[in-house]
This record gives structure tokens, sequence and C-alpha cells, in this order.
């Protein structure tokens, strides 16, 4: 299965928003702080929330479910699971 990541922070309703989605797509993502993290901040600020697959932004901003069973495939865990 393909890492899934949420880059988020606090108080964001379009990053819980995000989660509820992967949550209902039956994917559970690690979830990555950007205002925890120098590296994150610097390139996602105000991209929040940004959804990583193998590390590759697939999905930010205001996140659709379309955008996101395109990215994970439908097996939901991303294009390279089985």
């Amino acid at each position: 299965m393909a890492v899934v990541i949420l880059v988020t922070r606090k108080g964001c309703h379009l990053c819980d928003d995000a989660l509820r989605l992967l949550h209902e797509l039956g994917v559970e993502p690690q979830l990555a702080d950007v205002d925890a993290d120098d590296r994150l901040f610097q390139l996602y600020d105000w991209r929040v929330p940004v959804v990583l697959v193998q590390g590759v932004p697939v999905a930010e901003g205001r996140i659709t479910r379309d955008q996101l069973q395109a990215a994970l495939g439908p097996s939901g865990g991303g294009p390279t699971a089985a």
C-alpha cells in the first residue's frame, strides 16, 4: 500500500474535510503538522491541506473526493497498490 501523508495544521477546516474524505475512502494517512516542521512550512504553508502519495503532492487546498480517488486508485492505496 502506498504511503499517504496529509499535511495539515490545527484549526484548518479544509484539513478536517480532507481527513474525513480520506477516512471515507478507507485510507488512514500519516498526519504531518506544517507548523511543526520547517521544511514542510517552507513547501506547503499556505497550500494546506496537502495530500502526498509516496512523497508526491496529489491534491491541495479544497480537496475533492474525485481528486483523491484519481490519485489513490480504486483500491485506495495509490496507483501501485495491488
